[in-house]
């Protein structure tokens, strides 16, 4: 599809920051953006092949490039970038370029500007498919705070934009299986191995509440390192001989074997497993997102998607295929009227608590 190029303009935004949101829902088009700038098709891929080139991408590129994604219905993979000489390098390794006019600094920096407001219940990512700063405010946002993001967010001209959520953003803190203690619940994401001993990962929100975990069959396992707030992770030392494969309920009678992790590639297929829940299929829709629960629990770097969860589903698993991705966070709506979740990327906890995956 070919579109007409938009001019580079460059912001003279300063500092450094999170980014963070993209509605849930998104489409993968232009929205006016930025434009494709090459002629020659690029490489057909799987949604894991084009997170591991953008990766490679975005080291070749630095400065240059300014946010990918996943185009599901082209297979391919969609880099932005500041330039034409940019763009030579995108396509020369087989994915498109679009000429884009926001750097990601100058988008993060706008996110550190949503920060500074400081208001709860919002929370902002940088849209690639959009090439800005998304920022939402959920209902609990006050009238007044609502003025003050408005001011923020104009005050960031072309690199930022405001919306509502008529959910509220909260950690799923009541809780793959079901993993309960001291009166909560959570869910098991994924089966880890730490020096050849059995752990687990789960949400770090719930292992800041609980130290000591049970399934049906009685305790299990007990808290080994937990990060949260900043971060959203937890691990858990097997104490009991249970069986711990490397695989995820699918609540069918069936479960899929997981083998490794991915990183999140906006736009990936996705599907979470939690015990409130069961499973549910979406679609990756922002990479780095920050959001602020209130009372000073701000979580950054999670992948937002458009996936429904809700209380107990905390912990629980993100998967692609046979690929582990995230960890479940929190969110806003529920799994009858839709919403919006976060997850905790599982590459992070892994090489944090120095685990793999078996």
């Amino acid at each position: 599809m070919k579109h007409r190029r938009i001019p580079r303009r460059r912001a003279a935004l300063a500092g450094a920051g999170i980014a963070a949101l993209v509605a849930a829902g998104v489409t993968f088009q232009s929205a006016n953006a930025s434009e494709p700038v090459r002629s020659s098709a690029p490489k057909t891929l799987s949604a894991l092949a084009a997170g591991n080139l953008a990766s490679t991408l975005g080291e070749q590129l630095g400065g240059d490039a300014a946010g990918t994604y996943y185009d599901a219905k082209s297979k391919s993979l969609v880099v932005n970038v500041l330039d034409e000489a940019a763009a030579s390098v995108v396509e020369k390794a087989g994915a498109e370029a679009r000429v884009v006019r926001n750097s990601l600094a100058e988008l993060r920096s706008a996110g550190t500007s949503v920060r500074e407001a400081d208001v709860p219940g919002t929370s902002w990512v940088t849209d690639p498919t959009s090439n800005k700063v998304v920022v939402t405010a959920d209902r609990t946002v006050s009238d007044a705070e609502w003025a003050s993001l408005t001011k923020v967010v104009d005050g960031l001209g072309g690199t930022a934009e405001l919306q509502r959520t008529k959910g509220e953003f909260k950690p799923f803190i009541a809780g793959g299986d079901a993993i309960t203690g001291g009166g909560g619940r959570c869910s098991l994401g994924f089966n880890v191995v730490k020096g050849g001993e059995p752990y687990f990962l789960t949400a770090g929100h719930c292992t800041e509440a609980i130290s000591e975990w049970s399934d049906s069959s009685g305790v299990i396992g007990t808290n080994e390192t937990s990060s949260f707030p900043d971060n959203d992770y937890g691990l858990v030392k097997y104490t009991s001989e249970v069986e711990h494969p490397s695989e995820v309920n699918l609540y069918d009678g069936s479960a899929q074997e997981i083998t490794g992790a991915a990183d999140a590639t906006v736009g990936m297929s996705v599907t979470r497993s939690g015990s409130t829940t069961q499973v549910h299929d979406g679609t990756v829709t922002g990479l780095d997102a920050t959001v602020n629960y209130g009372n000073g629990d701000i979580v950054n770097g999670l992948i937002q998607t458009d996936v429904c969860a809700e209380p107990g589903d905390s912990g629980g698993s993100l998967f692609s295929g046979s690929s582990a991705v995230g960890l479940t966070s929190g969110g806003s709506g529920d799994c009858t009227s839709g919403g919006e979740t976060f997850f905790q990327p599982v590459s992070e906890a892994l090489s944090a608590t120095g685990t793999s995956i078996g």
